[in-house]
């Protein structure tokens, strides 16, 4: 199984996850996952994990100067400018794995499908995914980037303008009792200025951390060898505390179920637009989250106006644009110097 690092020498084992087997025989889209501010690559790896067990490469980079590990050793880089350094990692994740594929030998040889590449995150990462798409101060957007999923992202540090000029499909997710990115207005306000294809779900009762099952899985560990949460100051885990508290516990929003909704719609979103899986559409629409998802309040803004009428509908309003979406892409798409 699997062995994820947390903090220092300390790892998680995955239960679902195997190390080291060999890249299946085909070519997958890309997904990169940007951490939180302070955090981890392997904060979200109930997602992770999901993602690449229906059909997609993921890679999800430490960000230099702003993890977990730099807090603790003095090594953390200043907010903007870690701002500015943040798309610029994701730009050269992008460049690593398509040297990769174009590397003969190499175990991710004709794996990556160059022109269907997605970007997740949560927090200080939903700004990464922002900036991929809008650009952020002198980092230009990377336009090898087709499709982006913010969660609970830090969205001040783009202006309306930049958000209007993104044309992009996005998948915006968020809890309504986040107090760390408030839905108002690092939600409502992209979901305004955004003029290109966009869905939103947000999670009735879930706060910034229900997004990060690594927060469960840390404290749980540190229960399990027996040390009590009032404990946890004493041996350098003093801001686990509180996130655990509010993510964790019987009393709050079940991790679990957060957990199934974000896997949902980030499988659902780059489905649809990574692969052109239409049949995936039937979950991204407010119908669908009345009837089955009772926690989620989901919202959409359509490219073109138009009544969901069946196939004719999917075939004429979904499809097609995606098709064609996708083929202008490909036509406009450069690849960023190294």
């Amino acid at each position: 199984p699997t062995e994820y690092p947390v903090v220092g020498t300390v790892t998680v084992v995955s239960p679902l996850s195997i190390d080291g087997p060999p890249v299946g025989a085909a070519q997958f889209p890309l997904i990169v996952f940007s951490h939180g501010s302070g955090g981890i690559n392997t904060q979200s790896s109930t997602m992770t994990e999901t993602l690449a067990s229906h059909g997609f490469i993921v890679a999800s980079p430490n960000h230099t100067g702003n993890t977990t590990n730099d807090l603790q050793n003095g090594t953390a880089t200043p907010f903007i400018e870690s701002a500015l350094n943040r798309p610029q990692d994701v730009s050269f994740v992008i460049d690593q794995m398509l040297a990769r594929d174009a590397t003969p030998g190499d175990a991710f040889e004709s794996r990556v499908r160059p022109e269907d590449i997605g970007v997740a995150g949560h927090s200080f990462g939903g700004f990464t995914a922002w900036a991929m798409a809008a650009g952020y101060g002198v980092v230009p957007p990377d336009p090898r980037v087709t499709a982006i999923m913010p969660i609970a992202p830090v969205s001040g540090l783009t202006t309306d303008e930049a958000f209007s000029e993104i044309d992009l499909p996005i998948m915006l997710l968020s809890g309504t009792l986040d107090t760390t990115t408030p839905i108002d207005d690092n939600t409502t306000r992209p979901f305004a200025a955004v003029r290109s294809r966009l869905y939103r779900a947000d999670i009735v009762g879930a706060g910034h951390t229900h997004f990060a099952n690594v927060i469960c899985t840390i404290g749980n560990a540190l229960l399990g060898v027996g040390l009590p949460i009032e404990a946890w100051p004493a041996f350098g885990a003093a801001q686990l505390v509180q996130p655990y508290l509010d993510t964790c516990t019987p009393a709050v929003f079940p991790l679990a179920t957060a957990e199934r909704i974000q896997n949902l719609y980030a499988i659902s979103f780059f489905r649809l637009w990574l692969y052109g899986d239409v049949a995936y559409d039937d979950f991204l629409t407010a119908g669908y989250a009345a009837a089955f998802e009772p926690d989620v309040v989901f919202q959409d803004k359509q490219p073109v106006s138009a009544t969901r009428c069946g196939v004719g509908f999917e075939l004429a309003f979904v499809l097609l644009p995606i098709a064609a979406w996708r083929r202008s892409r490909r036509a406009r798409a450069t690849v960023l110097p190294a």
